[in-house]
């Protein structure tokens, strides 16, 4: 089941809130602005207004900041054109809905939201098969198990898995991911990919040696 965090100044006036979150599949947990961001990892986040709209802005304010969080549906009973104006001013959320509200528009809302939040995660994910490189979290996985790489082996598997099938020199590589200003030798791409190939384990095919020019990636 999905995790919901709703948050209000007072939360003894959203018990409805919950129970509706939880009647379309979200597990509500109901916080006070008081409690802070919750250090755990939601699916989803709703504020809830109330009549305190300065008191919900910085608190959404301090919610875009938190890397975790996925979406904020803002969740208001005071005037919308003037919150409207307000939050969309202050980057403040990714949606609203006025109070009270029929379950169907919330239900399409909050669908929206984690239908948005998905995309984001997949435009930031190579997968290759048994290979998934997550460009936005430097992370690797191979089998689903995750691969400890020190950033120039990450660099050079994210340069090679972008461009598939294309062959690089050695000295290609060297200025496309060490850099131009990098001053160290053409062996120093054979260290990186034996190490890259040794942790990529019987995927270590996946980068091909191409006799006499260099590397590709072939996954």
């Amino acid at each position: 089941m999905r995790i919901c965090h709703l948050y209000a100044s007072n939360p003894d006036e959203i018990s409805g809130v919950a129970r509706d979150l939880d009647l379309l599949g979200l597990s509500a947990d109901v916080f006070s602005f008081s409690d802070g961001a919750s250090a755990e990892r939601p699916d989803l986040v709703c504020v809830y207004t109330g009549t305190d709209a300065p008191e919900a802005l910085s608190f959404c304010q301090i919610l875009g900041k938190e890397e975790a969080m996925s979406g904020v549906l803002l969740l208001t009973l005071v005037r919308v054109e003037q919150l409207r104006e307000l939050f969309l001013r202050e980057g403040a959320f990714d949606d609203f809905l006025v109070v009270p509200y029929q379950l169907a528009e919330l239900d399409a809302r909050l669908r929206h939201l984690l239908w948005r939040a998905k995309q984001g995660e997949q435009a930031d994910l190579l997968n290759l098969g048994p290979l998934v490189i997550n460009v936005g979290t430097y992370q690797v996985h191979v089998d689903n198990e995750p691969v400890d790489l020190t950033y120039m082996e990450y660099e050079l598997l994210k340069f090679l898995a972008s461009h598939r099938g294309r062959v690089f020199t050695r000295q290609t590589l060297l200025s496309r991911v060490w850099g131009y200003d990098y001053f160290g030798g053409t062996r120093t791409v054979d260290v990186h990919v034996r190490r890259l190939r040794a942790k990529l384990g019987e995927h270590a095919n996946v980068i091909q040696t191409v006799r006499n020019v260099g590397y590709k990636f072939a996954g």
